[in-house]
């Protein structure tokens, strides 16, 4: 009979042997440009997704593999396809839902990156392509530490295992709430594993224990009829840009900090974290200054901020002597732990209305919410995991919290309030996510991997009411 201690160490050797295949696998994934985004091709997210599925029917241990979707309610459209896994648990043995997405962000600017975005490229230990960290490598990650597990224990294990891989993340998850509806049966679990957020360093594994929410929206502003000449009207007529900008500049302080009525904080310590370690993990030159105030991670993590993420205006080269007649721009609004998204929403909408310039008209469409979501970590899986990244990392994990926001986490708590939610991740501060240059840090990667196995083999040695 394995004993317990032996058993651990072989799935940790097993792990370790098992990353050059998950990185040959993820690199086949990351040749897929799968955008969900509105305009793209469909089909690639398709093709990304029945790769997911061929990598799922290999590992021979689940009931059912399949490529599902879901009708998105607001707009009756199909949603992206995504993969769900299930695999019954046995002799008293819990669940885990293991979750990731293979869907990715567009490239953006193409001549920004060093190597091509959908060629995968190892440079200085690290891998180049979009969706290589976020999250294909968290794909990966379920993936390679079930091989590993199934290396040592065989595919007739007892852990339930449940896998939910969806293809519409980074484009909103619009039809998520009503998969989960649909699927909840198949996906119910007592231990949920979200493998989309980051760590500490790129040695220091981290669970993330709090996430802001969101507000997400589009506002036109209008102070024109039609487009006039702005040397015949410029000086008595206010332009929809001028408006725009005027209105936009009081959303924010003299120090950078939101200076909008409702908006709420939370109150909670954080870790030392230095400007030097700031400037260097956000690209923050010499001679650029943080905003806000306080801490800054509690600025980060704790407190609301707003961003104008993109705007429609007359470009450099369409450039013209006349008045713009409207303009308009969206807006994202991080919510602090704590508020509502919709009341975070309300405030900020209440705020523009009553500060429009010259009687601009506003308009307000896209609005798209998502909750803030606080870890409860008084629960044994909470324990298990930090037991687990310890091992596979070598170095004690940290709580963190992440100024970022993955609302769907809400609908996972709506859906299955009794299960238990890890949110962890396989990226580091360097890995740019979302941005040109995306990358994934290989050693980050093979930690991640074999911190999953341990905690799946230690799963597999508790009954759920252990």
């Amino acid at each position: 009979m394995t004993s317990a201690l032996s058993r651990s160490a072989a799935v940790h050797e097993a792990a370790l042997a098992a990353v050059p295949a998950a990185l040959a696998d993820l690199g086949r994934l990351v040749r897929i440009p799968s955008v969900a985004f509105p305009g793209f091709d469909r089909r690639e997210v398709a093709r990304s997704a029945a790769a997911v599925k061929e990598l799922l029917d290999g590992l021979g241990v689940f009931d059912a593999v399949e490529i599902r979707t879901a009708t998105i309610p607001e707009t009756g459209e199909e949603g992206m396809p995504a993969v769900i896994a299930t695999r019954a648990a046995r002799h008293g043995r819990p669940t885990i839902l293991l979750y990731a997405h293979h869907d990715v962000q567009p490239v953006g600017d193409d001549s920004r990156w060093q190597s091509p975005p959908f060629e995968p490229t190892v440079r200085d230990g690290r891998l180049y392509g979009r969706g290589a960290a976020d999250d294909k490598a968290g794909v990966m990650a379920h993936v390679g530490a079930l091989r590993a597990l199934v290396e040592v224990l065989g595919t007739d294990f007892d852990l339930g295992v449940n896998l939910f891989i969806e293809g519409e993340e980074e484009a909103g998850s619009r039809s998520f709430a009503a998969f989960l509806r649909e699927n909840a049966d198949a996906l119910r679990a007592d231990v949920i594993v979200v493998a989309d957020s980051g760590n500490w360093d790129a040695a220091t594994p981290a669970l993330t224990v709090s996430l802001r929410g969101n507000a997400r929206f589009t506002m036109t502003v209008r102070t024109l009829e039609h487009a006039s000449h702005s040397g015949m009207f410029g000086g008595a007529v206010p332009d929809a840009t001028m408006a725009a900008v005027t209105l936009l500049a009081t959303l924010w302080d003299a120090d950078g900090a939101v200076a909008v009525a409702g908006l709420e904080e939370r109150d909670a310590e954080t870790p030392d974290y230095p400007e030097e370690t700031l400037r260097d993990e956000a690209g923050l030159p010499d001679g650029v200054r943080p905003i806000g105030r306080g801490t800054i991670l509690s600025r980060i993590w704790n407190k609301p901020s707003i961003t104008v993420t993109g705007i429609d205006v007359p470009s450099v080269a369409n450039a013209s002597n006349t008045l713009t007649p409207e303009v308009s721009v969206v807006i994202s609004a991080r919510v602090a732990p704590g508020q509502p998204a919709t009341e975070a929403y309300a405030a900020v909408e209440a705020h523009l209305r009553a500060h429009a310039p010259f009687g601009a008209q506003l308009e307000f469409r896209d609005v798209d919410c998502g909750d803030a979501f606080l870890v409860d970590t008084s629960g044994w899986a909470v324990a298990q995991a930090r037991a687990a990244l310890e091992a596979g990392y070598g170095v004690a994990p940290v709580d963190i919290g992440v100024g970022g926001s993955i609302p769907f986490i809400a609908d996972l708590v709506r859906e299955f309030p009794g299960a238990q939610i890890l949110v962890t991740g396989v990226e580091d501060p360097h890995s740019m996510a979302h941005s040109p240059n995306e990358s994934l840090h290989l050693d980050t990667f093979r930690h991640a991997l074999a911190s999953e196995a341990l905690l799946l083999e230690a799963l597999d040695a508790r009954t759920v009411r252990d």
